[in-house]
């Protein structure tokens, strides 16, 4: 049996658009998710806003505006 994500993976590049369009909602939302969990990973551990905003090459404020409310 396939792990779950290989499977979305795999339904990702689908010649069906209904398989294609469903399996990157849930590849957007995984993303979602674990860069949310990643980003309080690192305030955590005490990193800056820049150095998040760095690692994720997005601007400072941009990072700080979507995951601030969330740590």
């Amino acid at each position: 049996m396939e792990e779950p994500n290989q499977s979305v993976a795999a339904a990702a590049s689908s010649a069906d658009p209904t398989v294609g369009l469903r399996a990157v909602v849930a590849l957007y939302r995984l993303a979602e998710t674990l860069e949310a969990l990643q980003v309080r990973n690192a305030r955590h551990k005490g990193w800056s806003w820049q150095e998040i905003a760095d690692a994720l090459g997005v601007s400072k404020q941009a990072v700080h505006k979507k995951h601030s409310g969330r740590v």
